[in-house]
């Protein structure tokens, strides 16, 4: 492993706890007050179903570097849209009374990232491919 494989585990790791830590905060706080946000937005509520479960078992995915690339793409969809219908208005790092998307475009960044570049040794995805490989 060499540093660029540290330096992207590494990410990897911060990425998926953090999208973690967000869909347990989500059904914490009420997953009902997520869904009336979304629908305060002009988003359908269910999606809050669907996003706060991307966030937390593709979380968990992305710690373990099971479906790393797959699951990036959805987080940076998630980040875009974040960005585009609620961060955007609020501009980079917010009004005062709203917070900015500069947190959101650091995520959609590193999402980008993983889903573009190749895995790592320090991965389930790596074990997985080097197990049918033999």
């Amino acid at each position: 492993m060499n540093k660029n494989d540290a330096g992207q585990v590494f990410l990897r790791v911060i990425l998926g706890l953090t999208f973690f830590i967000h869909g347990v905060s989500k059904f914490q706080g009420g997953i009902g007050n997520t869904a009336g946000f979304f629908d305060s937005l002009g988003i359908p509520g269910f999606m809050a179903y669907i996003i706060a479960g991307v966030e937390l078992i593709g979380g968990l995915a992305v710690i373990l570097g099971l479906g790393t690339r797959i699951v990036s793409v959805l987080f940076a969809v998630i980040m875009a849209g974040a960005i585009f219908t609620a961060k955007l208005p609020a501009g980079f790092l917010g009004n005062g009374q709203a917070a900015g998307y500069e947190l959101d475009l650091a995520l959609l960044a590193m999402s980008v990232y993983l889903a573009c570049a190749n895995r790592t040794v320090l991965s389930l995805d790596h074990l997985i491919i080097n197990k049918k490989g033999k």
